[in-house]
């Protein structure tokens, strides 16, 4: 199987960037995966994705720093020889049940930190390295559910949600006479370690449940099936997008 092409995805280590990661190299892509620091996790993700046949790396770096994102992305072009798919999707969430009132500054500055300078970091320099490439290219961040629909007492969640939508858009239109598209993934309920974490009872997850008209949770294959299109040449016509994935919880 050829290569088509160099991907990076960004907190791979579980959940809904794993996902993405194995996805891309099923796809045929090689794939560089980071996340905040080497782990177990990570390096048999590495393994699963040289066992399809592809070549990867890990990079661990700190997404909200910029030194860092720079030199990520340096050294996969190095690794690799080049980069074609960015998927920004590294992420954190606030503490839930938090309302205003009680947020403090270092809360939302960790937050907003990681969701959003974190996305614009990686948006940056994948797409000054796709510009000096030439062949165009394929920029792709994690908004959320929230990102589209405030919701209480997830302030800083959702205003770095919602930062991610204006982000792409703008990328797209500065990106696009590049031939580099920029679309973002907005998940509702996704089984995920982070999702159990935040809701650890089951009454809780049936009455969340019940509320979604498909009346099941997503997983992160879900995710991965829209970013297995969106990173294809078959989605070249559609940029500055952010796609709702949420089973109808939420209808834009």
């Amino acid at each position: 199987m050829s290569c088509k092409g160099i991907a990076l995805v960004t907190g791979a280590a579980q959940g809904i960037g794993r996902a993405i990661a194995l996805r891309l190299a099923d796809n045929g892509f090689d794939v560089a995966v980071n996340d905040i620091a080497v782990s177990a996790e990570l390096q048999s993700l590495v393994e699963e994705i040289q066992q399809r046949g592809r070549a990867s790396s890990i990079h661990a770096a700190d997404v909200s720093q910029d030194a860092q994102v720079r030199e990520m992305i340096e050294a996969v072009v190095q690794n690799h020889g080049g980069l074609d798919v960015m998927v920004a999707n590294a992420g954190v969430v606030g503490p839930s049940g938090m309302v205003i009132a009680d947020v403090t500054v270092e809360e939302w500055d960790r937050v907003m930190n990681i969701n959003a300078r974190g996305t614009f970091l990686s948006y940056k320099y994948a797409g000054l390295q796709m510009v000096k490439q030439g062949r165009g290219g394929r920029i792709i961040g994690a908004s959320s559910l929230t990102g589209k629909q405030g919701h209480n007492a997830q302030v800083t969640y959702s205003a770095s949600k919602f930062a991610v939508r204006g982000l792409t858009q703008a990328a797209a239109i500065e990106f696009g006479s590049h031939g580099i598209t920029v679309n973002a993934y907005a998940p509702g309920v996704i089984e995920t370690p982070m999702f159990f974490g935040l809701l650890p009872g089951p009454e809780m997850r049936d009455g969340l449940k019940a509320q979604i008209p498909l009346k099941t949770f997503g997983v992160p294959t879900d995710i991965a099936d829209f970013v297995s299109f969106i990173a294809s040449k078959e989605s070249k016509f559609i940029t500055g997008q952010t796609i709702s994935i949420n089973g109808g919880l939420f209808f834009d």
